[in-house]
C-alpha cells in the first residue's frame, strides 16, 4: 500500500514540475513587463516562503534546522532561486518567454556532465540517446527566426544559460544534501532566504517598489499562480523529486517545460505554433522517454 501511495506521490510531482513550471515562463514574462525583475522574485519567494511556514505549522511539521542545514538551505535557495530564478526572469526582459523555455531545455545535458565531472558516473547509452534528441529538438526550436529577439537577446541568451547551469548545480547539490527532513519545511526555509536576498538586491538596484493594489489584473493573476503554483506546489514537489529518483530524471523537466510554454503562448497569447515547434516538441518528449527509462546503477 505504501509503495503504491510512492509512487502516486511521484508520478503527481512529475505532473506538478512538468505543467505547472511549464507554465511559469509565461506567468513571469506577463508579471516582469510590468514590474522590476528583483523585486518580482523577492515578493514571489517571501510570500510562498511565509506560505510554506505556516502550512508546516498547521500540519505540525518540526521547524527546528540546525546550523549545517540552514547553511544548506542557504547554498540550494541561491543556485535555485537567487541565480537560477531570479536572475533569469532579470533576463526574460530581453528574450521571448517560450525562447527563455528552450534555452532552459538545455538543463538535462548539464545535468548528467556535471554528475560525470563529480561522481564520475559513466554515460548510459538511453541516456546520451536522450540528451542527443533532446539537444537536437532544442536546436530546432530554438533555430525558428520568429522566436528571437534583437535587442539584448545575446546578453539574454547567455545569461539564462548560466541559469541554467545553476539550477543543474542547485540540483546535484540538493540530491545529497543535508536539510530537513520536511519538504514543505526544506522549501520554506530555501524561500525566505532566496526573497530576502532578492529583496537587498532589488533595493541595491533601486528598484520602483509598488502596492499589489496598483498592479493590473493580468499581473496580479500571473503572481498569484506563480506562489501558490509555481511557488508552494511545484517547488515542493521538486524538492521531494529529488530526494526520490535520480537528478537527471527529475531534469527533464527542462524538456516539457518548453513544449508547456510554447502551447500555452499559443493559446492565451495567440502566439504562432509553426509546424517546426510541433516536430521539435515531439522530438524532445522522445528525449524525456529515453532518460526516464534508462536503468539506474
Amino acid at each position: 500500500m505504501y509503495l503504491k501511495k510512492s509512487k502516486l506521490l511521484i508520478v503527481l510531482a512529475f505532473i506538478s514540475i512538468y505543467v505547472i513550471w511549464g507554465s511559469t515562463y509565461l506567468f513571469n514574462k506577463v508579471a516582469v513587463t510590468e514590474l522590476p525583475p528583483f523585486f518580482l522574485a523577492s515578493v514571489r519567494f517571501l510570500t510562498a516562503g511565509a506560505l510554506m511556514m505556516f502550512f508546516a505549522v498547521l500540519l505540525k511539521h518540526n521547524l527546528s534546522i540546525s546550523r549545517k542545514q540552514l547553511l544548506n538551505a542557504g547554498i540550494a535557495s541561491f543556485f535555485f532561486l537567487v541565480y537560477g530564478n531570479g536572475v533569469f526572469v532579470w533576463a526574460l526582459k530581453y528574450v521571448d518567454s517560450s525562447y527563455g523555455a528552450l534555452l532552459a531545455s538545455t538543463q538535462p545535458l548539464f545535468v548528467l556532465f556535471l554528475l560525470r565531472l563529480i561522481d564520475r558516473k559513466p554515460f548510459q547509452k538511453k541516456s546520451m540517446i536522450g540528451v542527443g534528441l533532446g539537444v537536437f529538438g532544442m536546436y530546432l526550436l530554438v533555430s525558428q527566426q520568429e522566436l528571437r529577439t534583437s535587442e539584448g537577446s545575446l546578453l539574454g541568451t547567455f545569461m539564462i544559460l548560466t541559469c541554467v547551469l545553476s539550477w543543474s548545480y542547485g540540483s546535484v547539490f540538493v540530491s545529497k544534501a543535508n536539510l530537513p527532513k520536511s519538504f514543505m519545511v526544506s522549501t520554506g526555509y530555501q524561500m525566505l532566504v532566496a526573497g530576502t536576498i532578492l529583496m537587498f538586491m532589488s533595493l541595491s538596484f533601486n528598484e520602483t517598489w509598488s502596492s499589489p493594489l496598483s498592479w493590473s489584473t493580468d499581473v496580479q493573476v500571473s503572481m498569484l499562480m506563480l506562489i501558490v503554483f509555481g511557488g508552494v506546489i511545484a517547488f515542493t514537489a521538486f524538492n521531494y523529486l529529488l530526494k526520490e529518483v535520480a537528478t537527471e530524471k527529475v531534469s527533464t523537466s527542462a524538456y516539457v517545460n518548453p513544449v508547456i510554454a510554447l502551447f500555452m503562448g499559443w493559446f492565451f497569447l495567440d502566439e504562432h505554433l509553426t509546424t517546426q515547434s510541433v516536430i521539435a516538441s515531439a522530438i524532445l518528449l522522445t528525449g524525456v522517454y529515453f532518460i526516464t527509462s534508462r536503468k539506474r546503477k
